[in-house]
């Protein structure tokens, strides 16, 4: 019997696997997972699907649009639309949401450019009034085709017309908020901001603003003299604040 101690066998060379990885996979280190590209191609897509929806919503209307023909128009599969938006209504809801903006950037209302300006001027009521209606002329002007699809819609788009109608009272509110810590509001509206509130609602609706400057054949220039004539009306010193006892 032969006591040596056992030599073990020379490493095949052919073997390239890392004996300390248990799963025996190749020593090269495995690039990290990329995400850039695919983040890249669900913007495309959805700005594709965007894109379509406006087409064929304000073609064919919003009844007998299909996500199925908004998929073909997009280039994708309705698997990737109903997985990116979910229903028809929420993807005219997110379409309303980009036309507002103006783009599909992450930014809130306040955080855009246009009503940066506003907010950051320091100038008196009026002025302020007027970069503020020139705000809400812009934002209708590239609304007013989805206002009259909202319309004719039905009952399947009026919660979207109560989310942005809610959405939007709360934007004239944090405005008049902004106006009170510049002291700009009059005494009546400070008073009674709730009521403040509701007119500057009422007067900014873009149903409105739709029948002023397509039925009435007003300018969208005219509409910002108005609004801001009746914005400062019912905001400035000789706003009444409300019906007495309200």
């Amino acid at each position: 019997m032969n006591s040596a101690a056992a030599v073990p066998p020379a490493p095949d060379p052919s073997d390239s696997s890392d004996a300390s990885d248990p799963s025996g996979s190749s020593g090269a280190r495995r690039r990290p997972y990329d995400t850039s590209s695919r983040r890249a191609a669900a913007r495309a897509h959805r700005a594709a699907v965007l894109d379509a929806s406006r087409e064929l919503f304000l073609r064919d209307g919003y009844r007998a649009t299909t996500i199925k023909a908004v998929a073909r128009a997009a280039g994708v599969s309705p698997e990737t639309v109903y997985k990116g938006f979910g229903t028809k209504a929420a993807l005219l809801k997110a379409l309303w949401d980009v036309t507002q903006a103006g783009d599909d950037e992450p930014l809130t209302m306040a955080e855009r450019p246009l009503l940066r300006g506003v907010l950051d001027a320091r100038a008196d009521l009026g002025e302020t009034l007027w970069r503020y209606a020139g705000f809400v002329a812009d934002t209708h002007e590239r609304l007013a085709d989805l206002v009259l699809l909202l319309e004719q819609a039905g009952p399947d788009a009026s919660g979207i017309v109560a989310e942005t109608d809610t959405e939007r009272l709360r934007g004239v509110t944090a405005f008049l908020g902004h106006l009170a810590e510049q002291g700009l509001l009059g005494p009546g509206a400070e008073r009674a901001p709730g009521y403040a509130a509701d007119a500057g609602w009422a007067l900014t609706g873009p149903l409105l603003y739709v029948r002023l400057t397509r039925e009435r054949g007003w300018s969208a220039a005219t509409y910002r003299h108005w609004l801001r004539d009746m914005l400062s009306a019912a905001w400035g010193p000789e706003g009444a604040g409300g019906p007495a006892g309200e």
